[in-house]
């Protein structure tokens, strides 16, 4: 049994965890440094007459670590879903470039953090999603993403990036041996040896691009619909923005997460 004591200290951990929450989706929303959020939350206390303080810029960046959002999470459907994946480049900001204007200094090295999104290609919903350091390729990030969704699929469609048999494997071993797998192989891929008597799906699109040529394939096979997660890509960056705003990777799981993607805030790549 729980004592009414440890009942308010939690309840109290979970009124201050919404707060901070609340106050990092206004600074999301209105574009704002970690300062001015702090001000303009007082502000609007004050004018309001609240007697609950607004938590300093401090203690949102340190809450921010790990911060367990209310994040809508797509719920288990039994209709097989198709899903296409792909990355794209989240640039960080900071001072750099202030400090680079104002001294003259030399160019900095870009840094950048690489998003994965998972799509679902008929509703055009972000399945799965999460945030690594630029140097994660795709097919490491892979298992996360495919560990985000319950729902069975139907097809998985992917940019060469993802082409390999370890991909494949890891693919049919997560979501199971009828998925339709299109990766489109590259220009000089060839069969396995033994292709004729037990071919995989990737001889199966080797053989399709020598016979119908690499547009016709990507037609029939429907690998040219996984133009859509571009467009949610664009989407994406046209309301977010094209810039995370936090300075550590942790900071910055946390605001993808306030974004409403489901990536877990609590399971930094490194």
């Amino acid at each position: 049994m729980v004592g009414p004591a440890a009942q308010d200290t939690r309840r109290a951990g979970t009124l201050f965890g919404l707060a901070i929450e609340i106050c990092l989706d206004l600074r999301l929303v209105f574009g704002l440094p970690l300062r001015q959020t702090q001000g303009f939350v007082r502000s609007i206390a004050r004018l309001t007459g609240a007697s609950t303080a607004a938590p300093c810029f401090s203690t949102l960046s340190r809450r921010g670590v790990g911060l367990k959002t209310g994040a809508r999470k797509r719920p288990s459907a039994d209709e097989p879903v198709h899903r296409v994946v792909d990355s794209t480049g989240l640039k960080i900001f900071g001072a750099g470039e202030w400090l680079e204007e104002k001294h003259k200094a030399g160019r900095k090295r870009r840094t950048w953090r690489k998003l994965h999104l998972g799509l679902d290609l008929l509703s055009g919903e972000i399945l799965c999603a999460d945030l690594t350091l630029e140097s994660i390729g795709d097919t490491t990030a892979l298992p996360e993403l495919l560990t985000q969704v319950d729902a069975p699929v139907a097809r998985f469609i992917a940019d060469g990036a993802f082409d390999g048999q370890q991909v494949c494997d890891t693919i049919t071993t997560r979501l199971g041996a009828d998925v339709e797998i299109i990766i489109p192989p590259p220009k000089n891929a060839v069969r396995r040896a033994d292709a004729a008597h037990d071919p995989t799906p990737r001889d199966r699109h080797i053989d399709a691009i020598a016979t119908q040529g690499r547009m016709g394939w990507q037609k029939s096979s429907g690998y040219n619909q996984r133009a859509r997660i571009e467009a949610q890509m664009s989407r994406w960056k046209t309301v977010i923005g094209p810039k995370l705003k936090a300075r550590t990777l942790a900071n910055q799981r946390t605001e993808a997460a306030m974004n409403r993607l489901p990536i877990s805030a609590n399971n930094p790549k490194t």
